[in-house]
């Protein structure tokens, strides 16, 4: 009798963890997970006070060579974003195993759990050379909402000493990193200044539904618990008062110690079109330089033509598009 080969859609466990970090990196390369990254981040999200939902699948395939995955799915209530009837959903198929309907299978659990929860509005996404993954959201009844760019700087093709005095501060402003602030002022004054700024420059970053607040309390357990923290690279603007005005954040890559990528960058409202960010992003640049980094990455909404227009005159160079799509809305 010849050995039986099945294919089914389970839900993930934590155990399955490290082969679900790999099924997203191979399914997203320009921006992979390790196995620690996404414990902590489903750790994070378990202990939001918001208690934001969060669920997994696995696709496998049980035959005479034991168990394969073949492709993962997720949803969770995305807490930067919380509304009770919004989800994000990502969906991964290996490599070697497109056009066999594990997509189409994990679709299915997808969408009748999101069914049984009552959910209203779905946000999802896949880049522009990827147009089968588009095309896979738009027959399920997805439409584009925004696009967001990935902007690469090869250091080695930056010309810092062109850049030499291009960015004078206003008077009375310095540039501190968040660890010399951390020095000088101590580490909970410096969160609470560092998360003044921060709350107010996030509200105007473009996205597809209002920003919700986050509390100084959790700012300050993401900050310190992020594996990927790196405080010589947050880059502050300080009055003399010691008002954090402006911010431009780096952290390190989770699976390239070469490549430091950009959070957010910004400046609050009253001190803008001073040349801030600018100042901000040549400085992150220095440090870049000096911890021996061969890439900065960052993203920007295709919306934000200012920060646009800035990193292309700094020489980043963008990248495919990621397409933001939604089904539904509230």
């Amino acid at each position: 009798m010849s050995a039986v080969t099945t294919r089914a859609v389970r839900p993930a466990t934590d155990a399955d963890i490290p082969v679900l970090a790999r099924l997203m990196s191979e399914g997203n390369p320009r921006h992979p997970i390790t196995t620690q990254t996404w414990a902590h981040q489903l750790q994070e999200l378990r202990g939001h006070p918001l208690g934001p939902h969060v669920e997994q699948w696995l696709a496998e395939e049980n035959g005479p060579g034991g168990r394969r995955a073949l492709g993962m799915a997720l949803i969770l209530q995305p807490p930067g974003m919380y509304h009770p009837d919004r989800y994000y959903a990502e969906l991964f198929v290996a490599p070697t195993e497109t056009r066999r309907g594990v997509g189409a299978a994990l679709a299915e659990a997808v969408d009748l759990h999101l069914r049984g929860r009552g959910a209203r509005e779905v946000l999802a996404g896949a880049y522009e050379d990827q147009p089968w993954g588009v095309e896979f959201l738009v027959r399920r009844g997805f439409s584009e909402v925004i696009r967001y760019f990935d902007n690469v700087l090869t250091l080695a093709d930056f010309g810092s000493a062109a850049w030499e005095g291009q960015a004078p501060l206003p008077a009375g402003i310095r540039v501190l990193s968040f660890a010399d602030l951390a020095a000088e002022v101590g580490m909970d004054p410096a969160i609470t200044a560092y998360h003044t700024a921060f709350s107010e420059v996030r509200e105007d970053v473009p996205r597809p539904a209002p920003p919700t607040p986050l509390p100084l309390d959790t700012f300050r357990t993401r900050l310190l618990d992020n594996p990927l923290f790196f405080p010589e690279g947050i880059l502050l603007a300080l009055t003399e008062a010691g008002e954090v005005v402006a911010l431009s954040e780096l952290e390190r890559d989770d699976g390239d110690p070469a490549r430091l990528n950009t959070g957010l960058t910004g400046t609050r409202r009253a001190w803008r079109r001073r040349g801030l960010a600018l100042a901000l992003k040549l400085a992150g640049l220095k440090v870049a330089r000096e911890t021996g980094v061969r890439e900065v990455w960052t993203g920007n909404a295709s919306t934000n033509r200012p920060m646009l227009a800035l990193n292309e005159r700094l020489g980043f160079r963008p990248q495919p598009a990621f397409i933001q799509l939604r089904w539904g809305g509230v």
